[in-house]
């Protein structure tokens, strides 16, 4: 029998809870495998009590018993990586087998340099809003074929040859462009040696090991970072990551066939944030904006940056179904929306007096959209302690039920609350 893969991907700009949900549906999985982006995603999950916000470590790694795999599309941080670990094993928590793809790329230390060096040089305006991370910069050496990749960090030679002339190159950069320090060859190279040393037990192919376990039946979660409107391709670029969150990148960043995809799982928030700059047609800069984020606890997990909050946007949902070929819908913050007299949700953008029922492709329109809404209906009840559909007031379930009808596709999951218990499954 063969085993089935489900992908999470975020169908938003980020930060939709994501790592939430896949710890929601973790009994039920043999395989994690997080494939695209670094540590400028945070994953938050909230077991018995307890926080864990995961960067770059795969979000199933507090299930025991499984196999967690970072795959070859990540961008790894290795002092991240192991700081996440080392605190798993200091509490305990460290249960998971983890398997990192020999050929996922590294995170130096020039390239973050790099990152905040650009970032300040493009000034007020024109900022993308960046982690400083190093993301971006990792990715430009991977499609520069100048890369280092983790398997390079376990050959000396190998890591020596590249290292010389990576340096030798950004040091330009960082001294004649950007005005900042050389680094040294020596401190880098033996700190990477170190990096080897210390993950060169957990290096593997992840490709191969995830055919394997569905040729035995097993089930796999494809955990996708950031969001479909994040999207390198098909998010508001420029203010995009630097990878492919949508369902393909899955594919890509595993070395898996599309074929093999089962089901994708759109994880949707209730409303809508982003963290830094770019279009954000239904954000409210008011009261109610404030009161989102306030009793969402609207924080990036990364950063620790506010995030900017507004209405359902129907017209960028729609659009996210479409480029993921989603047939799942997982809800979450539902019980955010407690209290509000009326529920706004954007149906339609008007720009420059047209009216777009389809999510712009340019920037530019992105930024003239103006949302048009139609008000539903709220509730006053509290909806943390629901676990069945059923359970849920009227109004809740008449909004989960205009978002089925209106996307066409079915909600069947409902996060009603930040704990692990906090769910509504629905026919899944």
């Amino acid at each position: 029998m063969k085993g089935r893969i489900e992908a999470i991907v975020g169908a938003q700009w980020g930060d939709e809870g994501k790592g939430r949900v896949v710890d929601s549906l973790g009994s039920r999985v043999d395989i994690f495998a997080r494939y695209q982006g670094g540590a400028n995603a945070g994953h938050t999950v909230i077991v018995d009590g307890t926080k864990y916000v995961f960067h770059l470590l795969p979000s199933g790694m507090l299930y025991p018993c499984k196999t967690c795999i970072i795959g070859n599309g990540v961008v790894i941080d290795p002092d991240q990586l192991l700081t996440e670990l080392r605190e798993l094993q200091d509490q305990g928590k460290d249960r998971a087998r983890l398997i990192i793809s020999g050929a996922a790329h590294v995170v130096m230390p020039y390239h973050k340099l790099l990152d905040r060096a650009q970032e300040s040089l493009r000034g007020k305006g024109r900022k993308i809003g960046t982690t400083g991370r190093g993301i971006g910069p990792a990715y430009v050496d991977k499609y520069s074929r100048c890369g280092i990749r983790v398997e390079d960090l376990l050959d000396g030679d190998i890591l020596r040859e590249k290292l010389e002339y990576n340096l030798e190159e950004k040091n330009l950069q960082l001294t004649k462009i950007y005005g900042g320090k050389p680094l040294s060859f020596d401190e880098v190279y033996e700190k990477s040696l170190q990096w080897g040393k210390a993950m060169g037990p957990y290096v593997g192919d992840a490709s191969l090991v995830i055919d394997e376990a569905l040729r035995e039946g097993k089930n796999v979660l494809f955990e996708g970072a950031q969001g479909t409107l994040l999207d390198i391709d098909h998010g508001t670029y420029p203010y995009v990551t630097s990878s492919s969150p949508i369902a393909a990148g899955g594919c890509v960043g595993l070395g898996v066939g599309p074929g093999a995809v089962d089901r994708v799982i759109g994880v949707v928030k209730a409303y809508c944030t982003r963290v830094g700059e770019g279009p954000f047609p239904t954000e409210d800069t008011g009261p109610a904006g404030e009161r989102l984020r306030e009793n969402g606890g609207e924080f990036g997990a990364t950063t620790g940056r506010p995030r900017r909050c507004g209405w359902l946007d129907m017209v960028a949902l729609r659009y996210a179904v479409r480029v993921n070929g989603m047939s799942s819908i997982a809800l979450t913050k539902l019980d955010v929306l407690t209290g509000f007299d009326r529920i706004a949700v954007c149906t339609a953008y008007l720009a420059d007096g047209i009216r777009h029922d389809h999510f712009p492709s340019g920037v530019s329109l992105q930024e003239k959209a103006e949302p048009q809404y139609i008000y539903m209906e709220g509730w006053k009840e509290d909806l943390t302690g629901c676990r069945e559909y059923s359970e849920l007031p009227a109004q809740a379930r008449a909004y989960v039920e205009y978002i089925e009808k209106t996307v066409g596709v079915p909600v069947n999951l409902i996060g009603v609350g930040p704990g692990r218990e906090q769910t509504i499954l629905r026919n899944f």
